[in-house]
């Protein structure tokens, strides 16, 4: 294979930096390979063709999965050809077996930042500082620019649907792709959605409070006031208030608690010590 600037070849010792440091610059792609596997020689014609088309939007890094027996093991592959792709230093995706270049393309395409990616990152940095209304418009303009991109559509209809523009929030998220749900980032979108859909026509925070604080028993507003908490960045107060349902009546709103407690994991990425923590007591409360 002629010598390419997209194409390497990693090792053990220079995996972290050719894979792991240069995917926070751009997404790289291992294949895991060997020698003796047919579909693996099948494949790496293919991938090669994609990394010269994309002309350093992604890099290809091929793992000889024979000589390098540690980086295998260390990622787990167990059948060849296995191939993963990392971004922002950490695995995102991956594929095992020769796959057709079409899917090869949507799963890059997936992870890939698009012009409309830059515009979606200031948006959400305007939308830290306060500015909702200059994240709105910025978002509302890329989107016109750019409505295939999952990610910008997911938050531009989460930020209308939490500035009470519920119709056209919806509207906007009808124009998410079948794929959308499988990335990280717009499942937790998704989660959040459902709190701000939960919160819509509930009391203010603090009459809230003071309702469960008096009617201890009042599990509609136990809910309610849980999503309040979350989207006010309290999340161990909101899942709390949701394990107290689950522990009371997991009939109620048809496992309403159990059912918030699941999408605040999401939202909250699926890990960290409290969603382990309350993960554990979900279970030894359903057990």
């Amino acid at each position: 294979m002629a010598t390419s600037p997209y194409i390497t070849d990693v090792t053990e010792s220079s995996f972290d930096h050719a894979v792991l440091a240069r995917s926070r610059e751009a997404p790289v792609l291992v294949d895991f390979w060997a020698a003796w596997c047919g579909p693996c020689r099948s494949l790496m014609p293919i991938l090669a063709k994609l990394a010269e088309e994309y002309q350093g939007r992604f890099f290809l890094a091929k793992v000889n999965s024979d000589e390098q027996q540690g980086l295998a093991a260390r990622y787990g592959v167990r059948s060849l050809p296995t191939v993963k792709l990392f971004k922002q230093g950490a695995e995102v995706a991956q594929f095992v077996g020769a796959q057709p270049e079409r899917m090869i393309r949507e799963l890059l395409d997936a992870h890939i930042d698009r012009p409309s990616d830059a515009l979606l990152r200031a948006a959400l940095d305007q939308e830290a500082t306060g500015d909702r209304a200059g994240a709105l418009a910025r978002l509302q303009a890329a989107h016109e620019t750019d409505p295939g991109n999952d990610r910008l559509t997911a938050h531009l209809g989460r930020l209308l649907c939490e500035q009470g523009r519920v119709a056209e929030g919806e509207a906007v998220l009808k124009g998410l792709s079948a794929r959308a749900l499988g990335d990280a980032e717009i499942s937790a979108v998704m989660a959040r959605l459902e709190f701000v859909r939960m919160a819509a026509d509930a009391p203010p925070l603090a009459d809230l409070e003071r309702t469960v604080s008096a009617h201890p028993e009042d599990l509609r507003a136990r809910l309610a006031l849980g999503a309040r908490y979350l989207l006010a960045g309290r999340h161990e107060e909101a899942l709390e208030q949701w394990l107290t349902i689950v522990r009371t009546d997991r009939r109620f709103g048809d496992d309403a608690g159990r059912r918030a407690l699941l999408a605040a994991f999401t939202l909250l990425g699926g890990k960290g010590d409290l969603v382990r923590r309350y993960r554990g007591l979900l279970a030894a409360t359903i057990t």
